[in-house]
């Protein structure tokens, strides 16, 4: 629900922009609000979950997540879509870091990159497979529906959860009000900034202000982590090179994956004149291979270490990418567009669960929830940096003035988005070797059960 409701309405916006009588960055909101919310809130959700339970926490995010979810598909006006859709993304901080965090506690470092292989294809499936699912649902039914699936969902899963999932903890530790209050601030102005950036202008003074106030903010998180009693974040934790590299990986991954996502449904809309529903089925060339790929590359991590299929999954996404700039025209055949996105699902499929567990397997357990929070607000921001940065490329190159222009942005920032790629691969590369990675000698995580 988490990973589906950040891309779902890309496909949708055109009929509510009708519904709605919204404005042009009014719909932009519809997105920004839950990107913004949820990168913002990250961390707290891991340290809440560390500090109050995990899976307690957890819970009390899926039932925001599906209330608000209800509130998004009762909106009568754009004003209360786009408050619905931030609260959503705060329900969503509380579930993705600690959906993490838990299976993590769940299983020893042997089985964990299965286990997070097929958590990642199933998030990234639900990532890349939102335009369908949300060209299916309006073009069907009607944009609300994209909502209402939520609630089903919701009412099922947290019942198993309080049933079936041992509750964890992260060692006990305090919240470190200074650090949640800096480290919000920085992400606030930062993603604010970036966000707005294309509306305002990077030269306005709201953007700079905001950019700067975020870096001022991001220092001053720096400086209290180095004084605090009990950080929220340890700085130590980035002289691990598993940690420091597998989150650098994850920023240019997602910055590369999300940046190209934003683009290409509309691509099949706009420069070839697909339905909202065409473009999503056009899309499963991609979306396919994550869920074979993504399980698979798990197991594959387990053999050889996070690095060989981190380097190489996103040096095929860079391929797939550079592919794809080459031949997207509007009158390319679909056919041959379908390699290029087939190599590129590949490469981001096995790159994936890679990232994570160079990550997670870089801390001991009691260390798990930071650092899944640091690792999906690294993932969220550079969502939104890649955004922002393909579609300076777009701008530079080409306009909505027709499917021609178009295409041409559309190319510029598909390479831009494969630059951003081979960028992962090489701080890929920095990943320790299967042997020099070894997880910290194990302590056990904290355990209660319900029963």
């Amino acid at each position: 629900m988490v990973a589906l409701d950040a891309t779902v309405v890309t496909t949708a916006l055109s009929r509510i922009r009708l519904d709605l009588g919204t404005s042009m960055e009014q719909l932009e909101w519809t997105v920004n609000a839950y990107s913004l919310s949820f990168a913002v809130l990250l961390m707290t959700g891991a340290v809440l979950g560390d500090r109050f339970g995990r899976r307690t926490v957890f819970t009390a995010g899926l039932a925001l997540f599906t209330a608000a979810s209800v509130a998004c598909a009762l909106a009568p006006d754009v004003g209360w879509l786009i408050a619905a859709r931030a609260v959503q993304g705060t329900g969503a901080a509380l579930v993705m870091p600690l959906a993490m965090a838990l299976l993590s506690a769940a299983y020893p470092p042997p089985d964990r990159p299965k286990a997070l292989g097929l958590f990642a294809g199933l998030t990234g499936l639900a990532v890349v497979g939102g335009p369908v699912v949300g060209g299916a649902v309006t073009q069907g039914l009607a944009w609300e529906w994209i909502f209402w699936l939520n609630l089903p969902i919701g009412l099922a899963v947290i019942p198993l959860v309080l049933r079936r999932v041992p509750e964890s903890r992260g060692g006990g530790e305090g919240v470190d009000a200074g650090g949640l209050l800096l480290a919000t601030g920085a992400a606030l102005g930062l993603v604010w900034g970036l966000i707005r950036s294309d509306a305002a202008g990077w030269g306005s003074a709201e953007v700079v202000g905001t950019l700067v106030a975020g870096a001022v903010c991001g220092v001053a998180f720096v400086a209290w982590q180095r004084a605090a009693r009990r950080p929220m974040v340890p700085l130590e934790l980035f002289r691990l090179r598993g940690f420091a590299a597998g989150n650098a990986t994850g920023v240019f991954m997602y910055a590369s994956l999300y940046g190209s996502l934003f683009f290409a449904a509309q691509y099949f809309q706009t420069a070839r004149g697909d339905t909202p529903l065409e473009a999503g089925l056009h899309l499963l060339a991609w979306t396919a291979s994550v869920t074979v790929v993504a399980p698979v590359a798990g197991r594959l991590v387990n053999r050889t270490g996070a690095r060989p299929p981190a380097a190489l999954g996103l040096a095929l996404q860079a391929a797939g990418m550079g592919w794809l700039a080459l031949a997207a025209t509007p009158s390319v055949p679909y056919w041959q567009l379908v390699a290029p996105m087939l190599i590129a699902g590949a490469g981001v499929s096995m790159a994936m669960p890679a990232a994570q567990a160079a990550v997670l397997n870089a801390v001991a357990p009691q260390q798990i929830g930071k650092a899944s929070g640091v690792f999906n607000t690294g993932r969220q921001l550079g969502g939104v940096f890649g955004v922002a940065v393909l579609a300076l490329a777009f701008g530079g190159a080409g306009s909505y003035a027709g499917p021609a222009p178009f295409s041409d942005g559309f190319a510029a920032a598909i390479a831009v988005s494969a630059a951003l790629s081979l960028a992962g691969a090489f701080a890929a590369l920095a990943v320790p070797g299967r042997k020099a990675a070894a997880a910290p000698a194990p302590a056990e995580p904290v355990l209660t059960s319900n029963r």
